[in-house]
């Protein structure tokens, strides 16, 4: 019922996929929908990029494996992190891909193996440097022997994930690779080789290209959204979502007047302000309040001002013409007028990923078929 909304382009998604695949081949891709599909929505993305040529989609939590299986999504879902041990039987049921990097891990995945009475694929995960979870190199092999003399297990693939592969230059990736590779051929010499390799997020996709492999997990630029503004520019992505809302109040302040909670916002001149019914609850950070936001109304960028509140944020439109009921862009573009996630992420010292993310749950996310080349086609 909101005027305010996000706005979803299904084949910009698939188009997405469509680029990052041709980058990758002969590497699978999967698909990251976790928090949601990065706020898009992880069951409309999830759908629109497997029929786009993802082969995997990858999730953090059980629960999310579970939205999408009751969806009717039958491709294979990565569970992204080692699941504990309550959650060990629902992943089991759902048919999930389980990481594992520990031996009470494996312990309990066997367990609901033997109870479901099914085999498990198993991805080890390597920590080869990041240090946030995975098995340390030197455990590996007794992990890779455990799951390969266990019937209900598979040994389906390896895999790690880079920490700072976003920072062109940065040589530590190719440590965390050469490490990854000498884990292989440990396991190799003794016969334990996974159907699968995979190391490669979205951005050591485009920047390294000896990470792509068997697989690579591909999560923000399934967005459209380059992981860092170093690595813009290197596929051709399309951003998939737009945040928009309506002026709902129009009014006029003389120079002098103040606005907004604390009143931090003092009008040098008499203005017209437009109020937006959208804020920090929604995801509007009230950062952007003290940083220089700004909106685009009637195709022009108008500085957001005051503090940005819970519902609602103000726009000074200076002496324009503004009513009730006009597009208020937040994130989008209109004609050569664009405002992305990565300039809120620079105005607030952060990441587009938690941008995108941020957008709350009250915000209804709305999908259509933009019909543009190289996309899926237009919905009917």
């Amino acid at each position: 019922m909101r005027a305010t909304r996000a706005e979803v382009d299904l084949d910009a998604v698939a188009h997405n996929v469509c680029a990052l695949r041709s980058l990758v081949a002969p590497a699978e891709v999967c698909a990251v929908v976790k928090a949601d599909g990065y706020g898009h929505g992880a069951i409309a993305v999830g759908q629109a990029a497997v029929e786009a040529g993802a082969t995997w989609l990858g999730v953090a939590l059980v629960e999310e494996g579970a939205v999408l299986r009751r969806s009717g999504i039958d491709a294979p879902i990565l569970l992204l992190s080692q699941p504990r041990h309550d959650d060990v039987d629902a992943a089991v049921a759902l048919g999930l891909r389980l990481s594992a990097y520990t031996p009470d891990g494996l312990d309990a995945i066997v367990a609901a193996a033997r109870r479901h009475e099914t085999v498990v694929p198993v991805h080890l995960k390597v920590d080869t440097g990041m240090n946030r979870v995975g098995a340390a190199p030197e455990h590996v092999p007794d992990l890779a022997r455990t799951v390969t003399d266990c019937p209900e297990l598979t040994f389906e693939a390896l895999w790690t994930h880079c920490a700072v592969a976003d920072e062109p230059g940065n040589e530590f990736t190719d440590v965390q690779l050469d490490r990854f590779d000498a884990v292989t051929e440990v396991l190799a010499r003794e016969g334990l080789v996974p159907r699968l390799r995979h190391a490669a997020n979205t951005a050591a996709a485009l920047d390294h290209p000896r990470s792509r492999l068997d697989l690579v997990r591909v999560g923000i630029g399934t967005y459209g959204l380059a992981p860092s503004p170093a690595l813009d520019g290197r596929a051709d992505l399309r951003p998939a979502l737009e945040l928009r809302a309506e002026v709902a109040m129009v009014k006029r302040v003389r120079a002098g007047e103040r606005i907004s909670y604390g009143l931090t916002h003092r009008f040098d001149r008499n203005a017209t302000v437009a109020t937006v019914p959208i804020g920090y609850a929604d995801g509007v950070t009230r950062r952007l309040s003290a940083t220089g936001g700004d909106v685009l109304i009637g195709g022009v960028r108008r500085p957001i001002v005051g503090t940005i509140t819970m519902d609602q944020l103000m726009v000074d439109c200076g002496d324009d013409e503004v009513a009730v009921g006009d597009e208020v862009v937040l994130i989008g573009r209109r004609g050569d007028a664009a405002i992305t996630a990565q300039e809120w992420a620079d105005r607030v010292d952060t990441i587009a990923y938690e941008v995108v993310c941020g957008i709350g749950p009250r915000v209804p996310r709305h999908y259509h078929r933009s019909g543009r080349p190289g996309a899926a086609g237009a919905a009917t």
